[in-house]
């Protein structure tokens, strides 16, 4: 029995529920927070609250420091593009317990004409103390486990981001001189209707031993060949609590044979060694769209292409990996590749792989962190593009289609305009967008198509060469999604891509077709050094590697 989204969201999030409640009824580990039966004892402190609530001093006009406003519901803040919003400036001690905050999706809307900042571009920063170096620096998305800019659902214990827009994080964040949570927008659009509550404790007094949280972001486009990739590497005391590590594939076939490799004290070889990258992340066989309270993966877009995207956290709270001089967290980046990106032209299991890798790395610890890592700037973790773009919606003529309209259609899911198509019938229903290419070397051909209710069934030819399997753009949300056609070499000419409706889906209300574009995708480098298929003739024996 098939369920939709709702109702598995329901479930998910009753499951995330049921296991917050088991977790708190048990034992408390170092991160778990407290027990239902901690919460029957007396508490020690003074609750206290930042927020973005509209406040105004004596004569009525704002003031942060004044009382809130019981005559305005203007409670949030808008973030102009270079500038930094202190969300919390407090003097301690004190423990951070939660932090909430929402703010405008990036697409234009009646609010924001011109669209804003997405939450790769925010850079969140706690100080911890007076210290010049944050002890939390992240993109904002990054930190929630929202990675690549676009938003997901997370449901765990630590991280929660309820429907795709409500960030919350319950990590315990204790200090004691001072803490500062700042939000810098290192967008070239603003950050717009931010709101935030920071809920904190003010102590008395913390104990000697108490570590301090910390969480960093760090980088490699694509990871650095003949070395693991370094999520954590820090000498002192403490716990290493979670991970969110970010996937952009460059290669064909499954990224993620590699094991992670923990050295603990110093030690030269890693005495934690585990067993593929999905098995650290608590799945099996691959990873998919998933959630639980202590590892899922919130954004996963299509398996084995060329670019695709995986997010994936793992919570490390009933089972945080402790040190007591030293850690040093990494991964491998091994897996499949294609027989072209192999110099005997096989493909294997056990690959190093140039993918492009982003992660945060949770922790808690005393003294100061020796991390040397740093968050680059927004416009560096922005990942670079790795088409040649053909956009659609420039052949809407008569010569390009068969009889119905073509038109341009704006989409949220693009940030160009899309060509929709709208034959009446199947029948001599088709499509062509021509493009040139101007110096052979290797491609991967691919569409980027929108599904749809009322689409039909289409096959696609590049100059008259019929290429992968019939595509089937019924769907009964609207959605895009790439099809991947060929690797290839292709000569310097004009070439035609076209479109050719070949039916439709029973449950479909009609024949259309949506394309935002023709797409021409770099290939790694190695594939050029290769040559496996240079001079092979694509029109004879199309492939695809997958």
């Amino acid at each position: 029995m098939k369920m939709n989204k709702n109702a598995q969201k329901q479930i998910g999030l009753h499951l995330a529920i049921a296991s917050l409640v088991l977790a708190l009824s048990a034992p408390a580990g170092p991160a778990v927070g407290q027990s239902l039966a901690q919460l029957a004892r007396p508490q020690e402190g003074r609750s206290m609250r930042e927020t973005s609530t509209h406040k105004i001093g004596p004569d009525g006009q704002f003031d942060p420091a004044g009382r809130p406003d019981p005559n305005s519901n203007w409670d949030n803040k808008n973030l102009p593009p270079g500038e930094t919003r202190v969300l919390m400036d407090a003097a301690g001690p004190g423990v951070i317990t939660h932090i909430w905050m929402t703010f405008l999706g990036p697409e234009p809307q009646n609010w924001a004409k011109a669209g804003s900042a997405n939450h790769q571009e925010m850079l969140l920063r706690i100080y911890w103390d007076g210290s010049e170096r944050p002890g939390v620096e992240a993109p904002l998305g990054d930190f929630f486990a929202n990675a690549f800019g676009r938003r997901s659902e997370v449901i765990s214990l630590p991280v929660i981001v309820e429907d795709a827009d409500s960030y919350n994080c319950f990590w315990h964040m204790p200090f004691r001189r001072a803490a500062r949570v700042e939000i810098v927008n290192q967008s070239e659009k603003p950050v717009s209707l931010l709101y935030y509550n920071i809920d904190w404790i003010k102590k008395d007094s913390l104990p000697p031993d108490t570590p301090y949280f910390y969480a960093q972001y760090r980088q490699e486009y694509p990871v650095q060949s003949g070395r693991d990739y370094v999520l954590l590497d820090t000498r002192g005391k403490g716990h290493y609590v979670g991970t969110v590590l970010s996937v952009r594939t460059r290669s064909p076939s499954w990224f993620g044979e590699g094991d992670e490799k923990i050295y603990i004290d110093g030690e030269a070889s890693p005495s934690i060694w585990g067993t593929g990258t999905e098995d650290y992340f608590l799945s099996a066989w691959g990873l998919k769209i998933a959630g639980t309270p202590y590892f899922g993966v919130p954004y996963f877009d299509q398996w084995g292409i060329v670019g695709g995207h995986t997010s994936a956290y793992r919570w490390h709270l009933q089972d945080p990996i402790v040190f007591n001089t030293a850690i040093r967290v990494t991964i491998e980046h091994y897996g499949w590749i294609s027989p072209d990106e192999n110099p005997e032209y096989k493909t294997h299991s056990w690959n190093e792989r140039q993918d492009d890798y982003s992660s945060v790395a949770f922790w808690y610890q005393t003294g100061t962190p020796t991390f040397t890592a740093r968050a680059v700037d927004a416009d560096q973790r922005r990942l670079p593009s790795l088409d040649r773009r053909i956009g659609a919606a420039d052949f809407t003529a008569a010569k390009h289609h068969g009889p119905g309209e073509a038109k341009v259609q704006n989409l949220d899911l693009y940030p160009e305009a899309q060509l929709l198509y709208m034959p009446m019938n199947p029948q001599d229903a088709w499509l062509e967008i021509p493009f040139t290419v101007e110096r052979t070397e290797p491609v991967r051909l691919l569409l980027t198509l929108t599904r749809s209710y009322d689409f039909g069934i289409y096959r696609a030819s590049l100059n008259g060469v019929p290429l992968g399997a019939d595509m089937d753009l019924y769907s009964p949300e609207v959605e895009s999604r790439e099809y991947h056609l060929l690797d290839f070499w292709p000569d310097p000419q004009t070439y035609t891509l076209r479109l050719e409706c070949v039916g439709q889906n029973p449950l479909s209300r009609g024949c259309y077709l949506g394309i935002e574009s023709v797409r021409l995708r770099q290939r790694r480098p190695r594939v050029s050094q290769y040559a496996h298929d240079k001079d092979k003739d694509w029109r004879e024996n199309p492939i695809l590697y997958r």
